[in-house]
């Protein structure tokens, strides 16, 4: 009776340690080990996994799970979605976002700048911005499509706003954001987002260039 919730939990909480980067790209993820970290039985953990492994967030290794990595093709496609949908939500934040809601993202924004010498901190508090503007669209399909998207962002192993001088840019990026939805110009909120997030595309493809060199 109890192993739906329980299941939900083993699945959250993975889900949390992918997305907080505890398991990166290419980690191995054992059945006991994860149930004696987060104090559940193995049936719920083994459930969980196979949720994971179908929505693509793990691939087998032989016998093992390990946490998926996106190649060059699937980052461009997730980055082509996301900006489509981020754009739409920066739209319908600009219609429909209380106040109160433009006033939290404005205090985001200034207290993000505390954190430029964290890249990991920064990265944090960059998903909180972008949640942020999900919500403010007042719109719960195209916020749940977003929470997808988001889940896949963190099978990318590294952040850009490591890269240098890319942190302070991004936060002068985010206020150019916020201007545009306070001002309740939608056009302007979402070619906003769109510049953005073209940006750290290209930071990312400069990045993997580095890389591969």
């Amino acid at each position: 009776m109890h192993s739906k919730p329980q299941q939900k939990d083993a699945y959250d909480m993975i889900l949390d340690a992918i997305d907080g980067g505890i398991y990166r790209p290419g980690s191995r993820l054992v059945e006991s080990e994860l149930a004696e970290r987060f104090g559940v039985s193995r049936t719920p953990v083994r459930e969980a996994l196979q949720r994971l492994e179908t929505q693509s967030l793990l691939t087998r290794d032989g016998r093992s799970l390990i946490v998926a990595s996106l190649d060059h093709a699937q980052m461009a496609e997730l980055y082509a979605v996301r900006t489509e949908l981020e754009a739409l939500a920066a739209r319908l934040a600009a219609q429909h976002a209380a106040t109160e809601e433009v006033r939290v993202l404005r205090e985001m924004t200034q207290a993000d700048r505390k954190l430029l010498n964290d890249p990991q901190a920064l990265s944090r508090a960059n998903r909180r911005f972008h949640k942020q503007i999900h919500l403010a669209s007042h719109n719960r399909y195209l916020v749940q499509q977003l929470d997808l998207v988001h889940r896949s962002m963190a099978l990318m192993a590294t952040t850009s706003l490591a890269a240098k001088g890319r942190g302070e840019k991004a936060l002068d990026e985010h206020d150019d954001i916020v201007n545009a939805i306070a001002a309740r110009d939608g056009d302007a909120a979402a070619d906003a987002l769109r510049r953005h997030l073209s940006i750290a595309f290209e930071v990312r493809l400069k990045e993997e260039a580095g890389a591969v060199s």
